[in-house]
């Protein structure tokens, strides 16, 4: 005994004083106020890293319950055994461990009656740490047996935090993974660090990216006081307290716990560097700081996570318009390959269209030719040559052949037009005289068949197109009439001007139109039910290339007949000012 006296005599010569501080909480519970009060003396200037003591009281078990109910941070019991009754002492500590499931509560047992209670027994049965008699608990003997608690406690109370630290960093880690973009990591990493020490705590977490172009570091995301900073460059905006400890952490690479603020720094396997800085009201015990340490030894791998994935993502996004522009082009190309496609569809259509038309319209004029070259053969041959039965051949072969080549000047003049060889030019043109021009050049055609043209006309005015197509279209229609209109008709030509556009009328008193003509009108190589009246060939072009024409001139042309046998009126219409 002498020694163990010596031991805690030691002990009691190196106490601390009280603390003001943080203080353990001890309850006392015992039916003897004297115990209350002896305990409160022999302890009145107890301390223990630090920490000083708050003692609180029960007079009974009933209290006790209430007392622990509503001080579950109460770090050592003393207890008394007997007091409402004899097992009043026993059956609180089983209330504690099982209904209150307060495992880390150290519960020095203190009973007068021992006989009531024996040691080896309660020892067993009861979830206790100490037993002691009340006469045997000298103030040095309650001042080890609370010191020893109080460690057991406060290991306890690490073993508790550290687990649950290392479920929040598990829990975290997931969910940080979880993470597509550095802000929103960012801001994941400081609500998790403050989960994680259990206070609420400011603080900034600010990158450096070696590969930014020269870019110093920034704040990437920001909580508490310092919630503003976030976005903001270090070296320019950051006020300095806060910009020396963090530039300092990057020169160190390494953590840095202080009393009241922490720097932590995390190097990425990429090269990225991250220092974060919190400000907690509290400073960080051992526990505290071996988990952040191995919460942020987690924390490399979860960043460069989110580069990979923004990177990723980045080349995903190029690559997703990379194929977008390409995917557009293939498309226009295909529908330039379409369009090129049905044009040499329709040009092989035509080509096969003229020279089957060239061989049955050609035939019949080449038959003349060569039938009249042998009569004229046969003159040549004869004894005396017939001069003006030969000149009479020789007229024949001469209109033949112009036939022929008006005949050829028309399918050119329409492959042209669908070859889109045409080109419109944009002059003044004066229509009235254009129409002059076009009738002047039909009347010989029109005497010959005694036939009457009349023109009514304004005062002369220009529109905008091409001379030489609108006379090729306005001749198509007039030679029409001229073709079909019987011998002794009459053609009235009319010009007018109305709603900004040109009119240019040519009614004759031909066969007119059956409802059949009406529907192929101006289709290629489409004859009339009619036919000429002088004995004129058609290859059934020219209405075609007469509306091709207006159409490129953004006009429109139109037929109308009110019967077989009433003629029929043909209508070119012309805006006076067509952009071409």
């Amino acid at each position: 005994m002498a020694e163990d006296d010596d031991f805690v005599t030691v002990i009691d010569d190196e106490a601390s004083p009280v603390a003001t501080g943080p203080r353990w909480k001890v309850a006392v519970i015992d039916d003897d106020p004297a115990v209350h009060d002896g305990t409160r003396f022999a302890l009145y200037d107890y301390a223990l890293n630090d920490q000083g003591l708050e003692i609180v009281s029960a007079f009974s078990a009933a209290e006790g319950r209430e007392l622990l109910r509503a001080h579950p941070d109460i770090a050592v019991l003393l207890l008394d055994v007997v007091m409402e009754t004899d097992d009043a002492g026993l059956k609180l500590v089983e209330y504690i461990r099982h209904e209150l499931r307060n495992e880390t509560v150290r519960i020095i047992l203190r009973t007068g009656q021992p006989g009531q209670a024996p040691e080896r027994r309660v020892i067993v049965d009861y979830d206790i740490n100490d037993y002691k008699a009340k006469t045997e608990l000298t103030a040095d003997k309650l001042f080890t047996a609370l010191t020893a608690a109080l460690r057991g406690y406060q290991q306890l109370q690490r073993m508790v935090e550290t687990r649950r630290g290392l479920e929040i960093i598990i829990d975290a880690a997931s969910e940080l993974f979880d993470f597509k973009s550095m802000q929103r990591l960012a801001e994941g990493v400081l609500t998790q660090i403050a989960s994680l020490l259990n206070v609420e705590c400011a603080g900034i977490l600010v990158l450096r990216d070696s590969g930014r172009d020269g870019k110093g570091p920034s704040v990437l995301a920001a909580s508490g006081c310092y919630r503003n900073l976030t976005g903001i460059d270090v070296e320019q905006a950051l006020a300095p307290d806060l910009r020396k400890l963090v530039l300092q952490a990057f020169e160190r690479r390494c953590h840095d716990f202080m009393a009241h603020r922490s720097v932590l720094y995390i190097q990425t396997g990429s090269g990225r560097e991250v220092v974060v800085l919190l400000e907690a009201p509290r400073p960080l015990s051992a526990t505290d700081r071996t988990l952040v340490e191995v919460f942020c030894s987690r924390l490399s791998v979860a960043f460069d996570n989110v580069i990979l994935y923004e990177q990723l993502q980045e080349a995903n996004n190029r690559l997703e318009e990379r194929v977008a522009r390409r995917t557009r082009e293939l498309t226009l190309a295909n529908q330039r390959l379409a369009a090129q496609w049905a044009r040499l569809r329709r040009a092989n259509a035509f080509k096969n269209e003229v020279l089957g038309r060239v061989a049955h319209d050609l035939k019949n004029p080449l038959g003349v030719i060569m039938g009249r070259a042998e009569i004229l053969t046969e003159f040549i041959t004869a004894a005396q040559v017939p001069t003006e039965k030969s000149l009479t051949q020789v007229e024949h072969i001469r209109d033949t052949v112009k036939r022929l080549a008006g005949m050829v000047d028309t399918l050119i003049a329409d492959a042209m037009v669908d070859a889109l060889d045409i080109t419109i030019r944009s002059e003044p043109v004066e229509l009235v005289e254009l129409v002059e021009e076009v009738i002047e050049a039909g009347q010989p055609l029109a005497e010959k068949k005694k036939q009457t043209i009349r023109i009514s006309r304004p005062p002369s005015f220009a529109i905008t197109g091409d001379t030489d197509r609108l006379r090729e279209a306005i001749d198509n229609i007039v030679g029409n009439a001229i073709k079909y209109t019987p011998i002794g008709g009459r053609i009235d030509v009319e010009v007018a001007l109305a709603g900004g556009e040109a009119f240019v009328r040519v009614r004759d008193t031909g066969p007119g139109l059956s409802p059949e003509d009406q529907g192929r009108l101006f289709g290629r190589f489409q004859r009339l039910s009619a036919k000429p009246t002088g004995g004129e060939s058609s290859t059934g072009l020219g209405l075609s290339i007469a509306k091709q024409i207006i159409d490129l001139h953004g006009g429109r042309i139109t037929a109308e007949s009110a019967g077989s046998g009433k003629g029929a009126t043909f209508t070119i219409v012309l805006p006076l000012n067509q952009q071409t």
